[in-house]
């Protein structure tokens, strides 16, 4: 239970596992539920086009999501894959959604084992392709 009373849904480690463990999703967004008691699951898939995940979240409301981020090395050395946990909280979002979200976090943050890189959005410019290579690929021998 987080800082604001806020627990986590039963399919939310599962989930999580299933995308670590099975390398079939690509990614999973997560939301509070209606009552603001829990979060919950809103949407998993299996696409990976990273465009397409960013067009899951909504412009004017927080979320949490997962996304396993694949990435070509320099000098053709392969691909890696970073699983990012993402808190998505545009600057546009109530004030209310932006704090619930905010101290709720850690609770979802901490059931989740296995995240190699947190990426704090409140625009999408935060977000982009190019700006999460950067902070997962530091030290990883390309560039």
């Amino acid at each position: 239970m987080s800082r604001s009373g806020v627990g986590l849904a039963t399919d939310c480690v599962p989930t999580f596992e299933e995308l670590k463990l099975g390398k079939k999703l690509k990614y999973i967004i997560y939301k509070l539920s209606d009552d603001k008691k829990s979060i919950v699951v809103e949407k998993t898939s299996e696409d990976g086009d990273y465009d397409t995940f960013l067009g899951e979240l909504p412009e004017n409301d927080c979320r949490y999501a997962i996304y396993d981020f694949e990435y070509a090395l320099a000098a053709g050395e392969g691909k890696r894959s970073k699983i990012c946990f993402y808190t998505w909280s545009p600057d546009n979002a109530p004030v209310r959604a932006k704090m619930i979200y905010s101290s709720s976090k850690d609770a979802l943050r901490r059931a989740l084992a296995g995240i190699h890189a947190e990426i704090q959005g409140t625009d999408f410019s935060e977000v982009a392709h190019e700006t999460v290579l950067e902070k997962v690929s530091k030290g990883a021998g390309n560039r």
